[in-house]
Order: C-alpha cells, then structure tokens, then sequence
C-alpha cells in the first residue's frame, strides 16, 4: 500500500472514532452511546392517538406497554399526553400533566431506571416532568415555536432537547404545506435556533425533521431521500414515520396495516445514517438496526 494511501485511511478511521466518539446523550450524568442507532419505543396515553392500538391508559396497559417497550430492546420510553395527529383536539395543560403524572409513577415505581422522553411542547410540562418525576429528555413537536419560554427551560434543566421541524400548530399544520423550497427552509430553521440554544449553553440537541408534519407525502418522500444533508449539523438525528400518513396513504390500507412500510422507511433512514427511530413497534425496529449494523 502507498505511503498516501496509507495516511488517507489512517484520516478516515480517525474521522469514524471521532464521530463514534460525538454520538452521545448525557441522560443524568449517564453518557447514551449512539454510536449504534438506538430505538425509542412510543407510550401514549392519549385517547385519541392516530395509532388506535398504541393508546394505553389504564394502569395494566402502561405497565404492559412499557415491559413490552424495554424487553424488546428500546433504550427509550418516549410517553405523551396530548396526540399531535393532524386535527387533534386541543387539550389543557392541566390534563396533559395528570395523563403524565399517572404514568411516570408507574413508571418510576416499576422501571425506575428506564430513560424516558416527554413528547410536550409546554415548557412548564416539560420542567416539572423532569424535576418532578425524573423525565431526561424533552422531546417538543414546535421546537419552541409554540412555548417561547421553552428554550430556556431546556438550558435550565440541563438535559437532552429534541427539536422537531412544524409549521403552525398540531390542529393546523397541513393547511402549511406552501414551501418555495422545503431542504432550504427546514435547514434555516434548524441553523438559527441550534445558534440560540448554543449560545444558551444547550449541550445535547437532537433534530427531527418532522415527518408528516406541516408535510404532503410526497414532501415526505422527497425529505426522506435528503436525510444524509442534515449531516452537515453534526448532530443526532431522529426519524418518526412509524404507521404514519406517508405510509398508508401512499399504499392504501390504515396505520393497522402500515408495519412492513415502516420498516422499509426505518431502514433506509438507517442506512442514511440517523440516530434514533422513534417507533410503535420495537421489535421490528431493533431487528432492522441489528441487520443494518451488521451490514456495515
């Protein structure tokens, strides 16, 4: 092997350990390795989720969804108490917290160990769930846009963020589908608030591009061939597309019958480098990270 050669591939190995070496979450002082995607299992305990199957609401069905969650390999309960479906009903703060608050202490008694993510845009939710009831990581559908007070909430707690990109609100966003050019705008919008949330001394932000979102399906599509630009962040990137619109309106059928095409999707997104597949179905998930690891 030439002298040049040699040293070129001695860069590239440098680059994969220093990449290897980035992907981490700070979960509570505990470093979660990302150097192999991780999955994120769903826990809502909304009645009215697009997914009928995921709504878990008595005290049996939690606990049972989350043995489910970490037996099958998830790393991450991710739980949520107001549906972000497209036209979902607006619901008080004060529900959104009592939903939560009757889960986490089953949670906390039960699986006191297990990470868990609030899916809340609400900055208030999201503090007293994690200095409360032990929450590590915010996940916010607005990325602040809906709760101005979140960013610095999220500085102040001083744990993960995740940052999804929406336009309008869950009750209106696919009446915002009017994009001169989709890449360019999400891109925008991600550069300008990762600069506020540095400058606030935000450490570990995570980026979902927001599937189904303020998105047509070809939208979709289109940003889910263009997942390796979000590289240029140098961040974790989260995919969401399990049993989604995408999925079966594109197909035919309901969420119920959308499994294989969200193991399609989930493992192209894997082979384009993502971090986190936030999913329903954790076995099929995990088998699919497995495979692609293996694979590479």
């Amino acid at each position: 092997m030439k002298k040049e050669e040699l040293n070129e591939n001695r860069v590239s190995l440098l680059k994969i350990w220093i990449e290897m070496l980035d992907k981490t979450l700070n979960i509570r002082g505990r470093l979660l390795s990302l150097a192999t995607p991780v999955v994120m299992g769903i826990l809502n305990i909304t009645p009215d989720s697009f997914y009928a199957d995921s709504r878990k609401q008595s005290e049996a069905a939690i606990e049972e969804r989350i043995q489910a969650i970490l037996s099958e390999g998830g790393q991450i309960i991710d739980i949520g108490g107001y549906s972000s479906r497209p036209d979902a009903a607006e619901v008080s703060p004060e529900e959104e917290m009592k939903r939560l608050a009757f889960a986490l202490k089953i949670l906390n008694a039960h699986y006191p160990d297990a990470i868990v993510s609030v899916d809340t845009f609400r900055a208030d939710v999201a503090r007293r769930c994690v200095e409360e009831d032990g929450v590590s990581i915010i996940n916010d559908i607005s990325g602040g846009e809906l709760d101005k007070k979140m960013f610095e909430t999220v500085a102040g707690l001083n744990v993960p963020y995740i940052m999804m990109h929406m336009r309008g609100t869950p009750q209106t966003m696919q009446q915002h589908t009017d994009y001169t050019d989709m890449m360019e705008e999400i891109m925008l919008y991600f550069a300008a608030k990762v600069r506020e949330l540095r400058l606030m001394g935000v450490n570990d932000i995570i980026l979902d591009p927001g599937f189904g979102f303020s998105k047509t399906v070809d939208q979709n599509y289109r940003l889910m061939n263009r997942l390796e630009e979000f590289d240029v962040f140098g961040l974790p990137l989260l995919v969401g597309i399990s049993r989604k619109r995408m999925i079966y309106n594109y197909l035919g059928g309901t969420p119920a019958d959308s499994l294989n095409g969200t193991t399609v999707l989930n493992t192209y997104a894997l082979m384009n480098g993502i971090d986190i597949l936030r999913v329903h179905d954790v076995r099929a998930a995990v088998e699919a990270v497995k495979i692609i690891t293996k694979l590479k």
